[in-house]
């Protein structure tokens, strides 16, 4: 039913009378939604098929991404902006649970602290359909200096992004499903399904098996998360980066890089965790202290740092780490004296995340 409304001002406008069931559509209208629905699967379908011709015509771009992300020594991370952020995070997703270690990283994120996640062993694969995403294009220079590996996957063969990679996969479509040709509709589906073939024919590759998918997947809802704990996959002994109280700002800075896990726990005499000092805290120093070679440690460390203990849930940290937006957090006993620690890496690698 249609409601026509006029009211003037200072006039509440009325609202449609109360009906217990929600509004239906009309016969026209009900038709018109049925004909986008069956446009909108007609149009991502034959993109989908195009693709798969188009990499049956030209292999050596998929292969030669396959080969990259086999041989990857560290893990492999997706990155993207907007929708195609959305579907880089599912990517890393189908990755993660299928034998491959990745992680999701936003572009905008990694210009501002995240992108000390990503190390020379990596593999980035950076998704932009346009391939001038200025969020990605920021970060590829430093990536490409780290040595790291990149596999753009855009839309456009001649894009800033395509011409920087290692390796380049097209998921151009003639047109979206979008009646406007605006929203990322096919395009972002024909991307999902080239990410879904690269965690395939990876898994494959792999040898990764029945075996392999039921131990990270146990009772067939991801139980993992519910049996890993947070001892069976944190750092200990020597790995643990970790400086004494009085130690100088610089002995802190040499700890960070010896470790490779962008922090380091502060301590004291009797082994108990005060305090902590990142990659990012490291950052902000620079920009207010011109000189702080005489500084300690204990100056400029967070107090009262984050912290889980060895007997919880590895999921548990996952969450906290959410939640304050951190990369680490040290793990403490009872007594809150340093034992070990955990980086998001960690958790990827052991497949809570």
């Amino acid at each position: 039913m249609l409601y026509e409304f006029s009211y003037t001002l200072g006039m509440t406008a009325p609202t449609a009378p109360h009906s217990d069931s929600p509004p239906r559509l009309d016969a026209t209208r009900v038709a018109r939604a049925l004909q986008y629905a069956d446009t909108t699967l007609q149009i991502e379908a034959e993109e989908i098929i195009s693709l798969k011709q188009r990499i049956a015509n030209d292999s050596a771009p998929f292969v030669r991404a396959v080969e990259l992300l086999l041989h990857c020594e560290g893990r492999v991370v997706v990155s993207g902006i907007g929708k195609s952020g959305h579907i880089a995070r599912k990517i890393a997703s189908t990755l993660a649970s299928t034998g491959t270690p990745a992680l999701f990283v936003h572009a905008a994120e990694a210009s501002h602290g995240d992108l000390g996640m990503i190390t020379a062993k990596d593999a980035l694969i950076a998704i932009s359909y346009s391939g001038e995403a200025a969020e990605l294009l920021a970060i590829v220079p430093i990536i490409k200096r780290m040595g790291a590996t990149l596999i753009a996957i855009t839309g456009n063969d001649a894009s800033s992004l395509a011409k920087l990679a290692d390796v380049h996969l097209n998921v151009g479509v003639q047109k979206e499903a979008c009646p406007l040709n605006l929203a990322p509709t096919a395009s972002t589906t024909v991307t999902l399904a080239l990410g879904d073939a690269l965690a395939v024919a990876l898994l494959d590759a792999r040898g990764f098996g029945e075996e392999d998918f039921a131990r990270s997947h146990p009772g067939g809802a991801l139980g993992r998360r519910l049996l890993t704990h947070v001892r069976d996959v944190m750092r200990t002994g020597d790995a643990v980066p970790t400086v004494g109280v009085d130690a100088t700002v610089y002995a802190a800075l040499l700890e960070i890089s010896r470790k490779g896990m962008a922090m380091t726990a502060i301590v004291d005499g009797d082994g108990r965790a005060i305090g902590v000092f990142t990659d990012g805290d490291l950052r902000r120093l620079i920009e207010n202290v011109q000189d702080f070679s005489k500084m300690t440690i204990s100056e400029v460390m967070h107090r009262n740092p984050r912290s889980v203990q060895p007997e919880q849930l590895a999921v548990e940290a996952v969450e906290l780490m959410e939640q304050f937006r951190i990369n680490q957090l040290l793990v403490t006993d009872s007594q809150q004296r340093l034992v070990g620690a955990l980086h998001i890496h960690d958790l990827t690698r052991a497949k809570v995340i």
